[in-house]
């Protein structure tokens, strides 16, 4: 199984590392000459979203018909953490009126199979649309949809083997017919879209670390409650995911009513390193993931820390090009005062509190890290502005 996963993170991270850049070179494709504004992938997401929950809410009313609400008969075969079954009196009361409850047993377990790349799909996809439309619409309408869609199956395919149970076979031929069907409705997606790159400001990437906050949030929240058939969770679950959603409303509606705005070098680059960043990790994103849990820790974090240098290296040569000397030089005391502020500030975040997950603690780590980094950026940006003025008019 190690050796396996360990093959997809390098595999999947040397694809991604050697097309790439030259895929970035093409011609977008043009505009659509009619768009729909409801189709986006967080519009998408959400459907996915709500249909996953109501496979949750049938599979509780089959667990409690058909198997008096034990779990046990398929808990021995996954690890711990799964089936807290939500067993209150309305979910009982449903359960007790449901007609025919066994038709009910392929929402355990097959139709979720189906479920799961269209959700890790569309939540990235939303983060790169959110922050560069035209590279989301290229991106989707190119061959790297298809090529994450392979490597994440083939990723999910070898967990299910790993952790084989009676209903594997049709869990593994279900992610197939899900592989070639959700690329299939991305292309569609991006079809629609008229965006085009455009320059963002420092508040644009503040609304847009809140925005990609809140989405790590609610995807939290759904990988509990829901893809680990945790129903009983949610609850619990539901204050925090009402501020992340609140959260994102909020941090979209402001920035739909921001005028792009010129950034400064410091923070153009930091932009350019996110968008090579979120384009190198579109294939190996998953790989990487379950190699730190099911494959070689030390792998998943190599190649993970190749795919950064790889984008900061592309973010430096576009950020750079034709500065002069001192421009350059003042870059480099920008960027290092932005990375140690920015880590000092990940850092506390990270240790704040304790996490059930530690992708938890990593998205608030990262977002402070990043929302630092960009105000230290765009700060010395205008003092740049400003002591360089003051030198031409001495």
């Amino acid at each position: 199984m190690a050796t396996g996963v360990d093959g997809a993170v390098l595999a999947s991270t040397a694809v991604s590392l050697a097309i790439a850049p030259r895929w970035t070179r093409r011609e977008p494709d043009p505009p659509p000459a009619s768009t729909r504004r409801w189709a986006r992938p967080e519009t998408f997401l959400c459907l996915v979203v709500g249909l996953v929950y109501l496979n949750q809410v049938l599979f509780n009313v089959y667990m409690l018909r058909v198997h008096g609400g034990d779990a046990s008969f398929i808990a021995k075969y996954l690890p711990e953490g799964y089936f807290a079954l939500e067993d209150g009196a309305a979910m009982r009361g449903l359960a007790e009126h449901f007609p025919m409850p066994g038709l009910l047993a392929p929402s355990l377990l097959r139709v979720q199979a189906f479920f799961e790349l269209p959700f890790a799909l569309l939540a990235y996809m939303t983060v790169l649309r959110w922050l560069d439309r035209g590279l989301y619409r290229r991106m989707a309408r190119s061959w790297p949809v298809w090529a994450a869609s392979l490597s994440y199956t083939l990723v999910f395919c070898m967990v299910e083997w790993e952790l084989r149970n009676p209903y594997t076979m049709d869990d593994i031929a279900v992610r197939v017919c899900s592989a070639v069907v959700t690329p299939l409705v991305l292309r569609w997606l991006a079809g629609q879209e008229d965006g085009s790159s455009e320059d963002v400001s420092f508040a644009q990437m503040l609304l847009f670390a809140a925005s990609v906050w809140g989405l790590g949030q609610l995807v939290l929240a759904v990988y509990d409650t829901a893809l680990l058939y945790n129903l009983g969770h949610l609850g619990g679950r539901l204050p925090g995911a009402a501020v992340a959603l609140a959260v994102i409303a909020g941090a979209r509606w402001a920035s739909s009513r921001l005028r792009p705005g010129e950034a400064g070098v410091a923070l153009a680059s930091v932009v350019s390193g996110l968008r090579w960043g979120l384009l190198l990790f579109f294939v190996p994103a998953l790989a990487v993931r379950y190699g730190v849990n099911f494959g070689t820790p030390l792998v998943a974090g190599a190649a993970g820390l190749l795919v950064c240098a790889t984008a900061a290296a592309c973010a430096l040569r576009s950020a750079l090009a034709g500065a002069g000397a001192t421009r350059i030089a003042f870059w480099a005391l920008q960027v290092a005062a932005a990375l140690l502020a920015g880590a000092a500030a990940g850092y506390a975040a990270v240790h704040l509190v304790t996490d059930a997950y530690y992708e938890a603690g990593l998205l608030r780590g990262a977002v402070s890290c990043f929302a630092v980094a960009i105000a230290v950026c765009a700060l010395s940006d205008r003092f740049f502005v400003r002591w360089r003025d003051t030198s031409e008019t001495v």
